[in-house]
């Protein structure tokens, strides 16, 4: 389980096709206190550490299934880009956002961006069977990061980036047509499958 507070920038240093797709990642985690096994949010999708190097600050490596590839923006990632890391919630840490799973439902695409005061506010769409789960107020992970929703319009929906959120993630980078990781909330999912069942 994750929060959705981005706590570090990676940069995929190597993709290899062996089978399953097979990444390394360079990260500002002291990776020594990483096991192999660990589970790491990667730009919101949980994967798991296969393989460690270059203690204290390194890299680490996982392995992406097809299913995963197809279900997420994975496919898109290139030698060199820059990703939004978390690593998986202990007991005691702070939940500073939302219970986030990493088990991203699609991938949402961003329509138009604006600046509104020091915020950048987002219009992004939603892939039809997931926007139902999307409600004003409501939060949701997109590329790993805990946001709320402003508005909802259909498949479109709003949501503003701080400043300080744009610095410490990869969101200060983001252009119109940029594909996004969409997880939407848990309670959402089960709230919805209770009236469908009821």
């Amino acid at each position: 389980m994750f929060t959705g507070i981005i706590t570090d920038i990676g940069t995929v240093l190597a993709l290899e096709q062996r089978g399953d797709l097979q990444a390394r990642i360079a990260t500002g985690y002291d990776v020594a206190g990483i096991d192999i096994g660990a589970s790491i949010a990667c730009d919101g999708v949980c994967l798991t550490v296969v393989a460690l190097g270059g203690a204290p600050q390194g890299w680490f490596a996982v392995e992406i299934s097809a299913e995963t590839v197809a279900c997420t923006n994975l496919a898109g990632w290139r030698v060199g880009r820059r990703i939004n890391l978390e690593r998986a919630l202990r007991v005691g840490d702070e939940l500073g956002g939302h219970i986030v799973s990493g088990h991203v439902d699609g991938v949402a695409q961003v329509l138009a961006l604006h600046p509104e005061g020091d915020s950048l506010r987002l219009r992004l769409r939603a892939p039809e069977a997931l926007a139902r789960f999307i409600a004003p107020k409501g939060s949701v992970a997109l590329n790993g990061t805990s946001l709320t929703v402003n508005e909802v319009d259909g498949c479109a929906f709003g949501v503003n980036l701080i400043a300080h959120t744009r610095q410490v993630t990869t969101w200060g980078g983001v252009a119109a047509g940029d594909r996004i990781n969409l997880e939407v909330d848990t309670m959402a999912r089960y709230v919805a499958r209770l009236r469908d069942c009821g």
